[in-house]
């Protein structure tokens, strides 16, 4: 019976499977390979150097600098992301009756998320532009001129006004996916729960929070993975890999982009890129495990 079973499924998922391998697993292993030579990119020559690139990597300041810069996006990116995105979502679903035009915010904050990333890069370049750009003219407008700097060069404030850009775009998408979540709450809990005296804030807590821990979960998953490459909005926004503005932000993999097409040096870079998949891949089973907990089904 069970021999039958497999005889039909197999069929079925070979394809997938090849498609799989020699898309996603063997571009891995090449990549596995090439961290292991000194290749430079250029030639068909690539003489095996065993683990000197991740013993360099140990050594490496400027690699740990970097790694460093994401290990600070990794608490900040998905702490702020889903506490807005959740505040939006609980208004308008708990709150949707006293927030008039709750379905217009909806897709005004979702919009963001369907510009490709490097038109949103450009646009807040433009905005975070010193003289002409959107955001100095406000504040000066306000009367805060004080305020305005040099958002892309000042190194307080270039790592955190990117932050800002993939926070931006970002909280529509995650808004969606919890108001999905919490609209498939029936609605007979929340009716109950007044009943027995509970505010909206014991509501959520006891009631929405608990049943979207799942959705909650994977969300933070996602954005820790964002948050360890964050490569795009570096180069676009600071206005490319090998600006100064970028030197004061570079995460690990604009470095790895340094590496490999500024100094050719692709199996130091593919060691780079290397350690960011083993990195990742331990960052999602640790948060897996630490935010396990019994699941409500309804």
């Amino acid at each position: 019976m069970h021999h039958h079973k497999y005889r039909l499924i197999v069929p079925f998922l070979l394809p997938a499977i090849l498609l799989y391998g020699l898309f996603v697993v063997w571009p891995y292993a090449q990549a596995i390979y090439v961290s292991l030579t000194s290749w430079r990119g250029v030639s068909s020559n690539r003489p095996f150097v065993g683990l000197d690139n991740y013993q360099r990597l140990w050594q490496d300041t400027r690699f740990h600098e970097a790694l460093g810069r994401n290990g600070q996006l990794l608490v900040v990116l998905p702490l702020v992301t889903v506490a807005i995105a959740l505040t939006f979502a609980a208004l308008f679903t708990q709150g949707s009756q006293r927030v008039r035009g709750a379905g217009f915010y909806r897709v005004v904050y979702f919009f963001p998320q369907i510009i490709p990333a490097v038109i949103v890069g450009i646009l807040w370049s433009y905005i975070y532009t010193p003289n002409i750009g959107l955001l100095n003219g406000v504040l000066r407008a306000a009367g805060l001129e004080g305020l305005t700097r040099s958002w892309l060069t000042d190194p307080a404030t270039v790592l955190w006004a990117i932050v800002a850009v993939a926070i931006w775009s970002s909280v529509g998408f995650y808004m969606v996916i919890f108001l999905a979540s919490m609209q498939s709450i029936p609605a007979s809990f929340y009716e109950a729960a007044i009943l027995d005296g509970a505010t909206r804030w014991t509501s959520f807590k006891d009631i929405t929070f608990p049943l979207i821990w799942e959705t909650l979960r994977t969300s933070i998953i996602y954005l820790a993975i964002a948050a360890l490459d964050f490569f795009i909005l570096v180069v676009v926004v600071s206005g490319g890999s090998t600006t100064m503005g970028a030197r004061r932000a570079e995460v690990a993999a604009v470095y790895l982009y340094n590496q490999a097409f500024d100094s050719s040096r692709w199996g130091y870079a593919s060691a780079i890129g290397v350690v960011l998949l083993i990195l990742t891949l331990l960052l999602s089973v640790v948060i897996m495990r630490v935010t396990r907990r019994e699941t409500y089904e309804f």
